[in-house]
């Protein structure tokens, strides 16, 4: 239901909400009194929807590639990445904002070939050069019809944690539990030219749930 990720800070909005209600009960006017409940309890459901963790009915499919995360499409365009690949490609860039669910998940079934994390910049999730100058992790994986697909977990202007469980070697699942970003930010696919784009720009996705793309190979 929720993150592990999220627990310590449960955990602090738990307490908060205690310390609150407390000092409210101890306010005689009803009116003052309620008001730090009412900031406790508000500061507990944010957290607690912001590390939420829904279980998702991840799709069976050979050549697809899974939305990681939750969020909004905002970029379907050519991209060289100069990490990995080194050649143009084709980037679909999700956007997370605070109320989407921040789990990050596998795009499908497959080794990981490579994961790098990056020190960098807390520049807006949308900016042009957040790509390549913010904080970051870079996962490549082996796709099932062996082709290497890259996601990148991007932190944005209020991130300022990215956890990233992808690890060399690993043998993963596609829907499974690949990380985690706290407050907003966004996630970066590359795929082959000649896969199928499934999405438009400005379309919701799910992740875990929503085909992005198609291999054609």
């Amino acid at each position: 239901m929720f993150h592990k990720e999220g627990y310590p800070s449960i955990a602090l909005a738990t307490l908060v909400l205690v310390l609150c209600v407390w000092l409210g009960m101890s306010i005689e006017s009803k009116v003052l009194g309620s008001l730090p409940i009412i900031a406790g309890v508000f500061l507990w459901i944010i957290i607690l929807q912001f590390f939420r963790n829904p279980k998702r009915n991840t799709p069976k499919s050979e050549k697809g590639i899974l939305a990681p995360s939750d969020g909004t499409v905002v970029k379907i365009e050519p991209f060289t990445d100069h990490e990995y690949f080194g050649e143009p490609r084709t980037l679909v860039s999700i956007f997370m904002s605070p109320l989407n669910v921040h789990v990050t998940r596998y795009p499908f079934d497959g080794k990981v070939l490579y994961s790098q994390y990056h020190h960098g910049k807390y520049l807006l999730a949308w900016h042009p050069k957040s790509s390549t100058h913010n904080e970051r992790t870079t996962v490549v994986i082996e796709h099932p019809s062996g082709e290497p697909i890259l996601y990148r977990q991007i932190a944005g202007a209020l991130a300022r944690r990215i956890v990233n469980y992808a690890m060399v070697g690993d043998v993963v699942k596609a829907g499974e539990d690949a990380g985690f970003i706290k407050f907003g930010s966004r996630i970066d696919v590359i795929v082959p030219n000649d896969a199928k784009i499934n999405v438009s720009l400005d379309q919701k996705v799910k992740g875990g749930e929503t085909i992005i793309a198609e291999l054609l190979k």
